[in-house]
């Protein structure tokens, strides 16, 4: 089932401000927000002018941000080097987050069996904002070298996950989160968002081979665990010289598909799952 290789569509940047539509936004809130949104994978440190220049805000306003979000624990300041890191309160955060996820726990061991088997990284995602980020995620034994985490945030437009999610979700959702992206070329995000939609009807799975990295090869397939939680996603790849386009729709596809079915709805019962 050979695959043509298609052209990157535009990153997605950050959302305007809805604050003039919404009399209930608080716009301090999701400006300080935004500030701890700045740091990056990789990234331990950064300084008001950086940050200013990410969040596109005058630096005085930036200063009083990182200041209270330094009193109140998000942010740690380093005095040697002018800079912020972020602090344990975050960190605390993301654990609650994560540790209330019940879906990671029913997917751990069927994530680790499909990376086994397929010999490749298996994870757990959905979206943030306009990228998606990774929740659980397992690697096979030849593709241990994968720089990816839980955690790890990708493109939403590029990567096989992101495209499943947009498969995943209602069209109201699909079209309020593409308004948000400001591409430069309009059409070019609309025919990929399109590609995808019609990959996920062919295929039963949304496809990203050399989009999102040009050496990486993934398919995903987006579903509804239900108890209220959001659209969510499970992707399998590699890096392209262990894995090939055939490969994944031909031997993983099908795996993939039956551990989606194993997780939609799952959390609907998730009270009687066992601690």
């Amino acid at each position: 089932m050979p695959m043509p290789r298609r052209r990157a569509a535009p990153t997605a940047h950050q959302p305007d401000s809805p604050a003039g539509q919404d009399r209930d936004f608080v716009t301090a809130l999701a400006r300080g927000l935004e500030v701890l949104g700045c740091f990056r994978r990789g990234e331990s440190l950064l300084g008001n002018q950086e940050i200013a220049a990410r969040c596109g805000l005058p630096r005085s306003t930036v200063s009083r941000l990182t200041h209270t979000l330094t009193q109140l624990g998000y942010l740690h300041y380093v005095p040697e080097l002018g800079r912020y890191r972020l602090g344990t309160a975050v960190l605390a955060l993301g654990s609650a987050m994560l540790g209330g996820l019940d879906i990671r726990r029913v997917a751990r061991p069927l994530l680790q069996q499909l990376a086994t088997e397929t010999h490749s990284v298996v994870a757990l995602g959905t979206r943030d904002r306009l990228g998606v980020v990774y929740l659980e995620l397992a690697r096979g034994d030849a593709a241990i070298a994968v720089n990816l985490e839980a955690g790890s945030r990708i493109s939403l437009v590029n990567s096989a996950m992101g495209r499943a999610w947009l498969a995943a979700c209602s069209p109201a959702e699909r079209e309020a989160v593409l308004r948000q992206i400001h591409a430069p070329d309009e059409a070019r995000l609309r025919a990929t968002v399109e590609r995808a939609l019609a990959e996920q009807r062919d295929y039963g799975c949304c496809c990203s081979f050399g989009d999102w990295q040009p050496d990486v090869n993934a398919i995903a397939l987006g579903f509804h665990p239900g108890g209220g939680l959001p659209p969510m996603v499970v992707n399998c790849g590699a890096p392209s010289f262990l894995v090939s386009p055939e490969y994944l729709l031909q031997e993983a596809r099908p795996r993939l598909a039956a551990l989606v079915a194993r997780l939609e709805g799952s959390m609907d019962l998730a009270g009687a799952l066992p601690r």
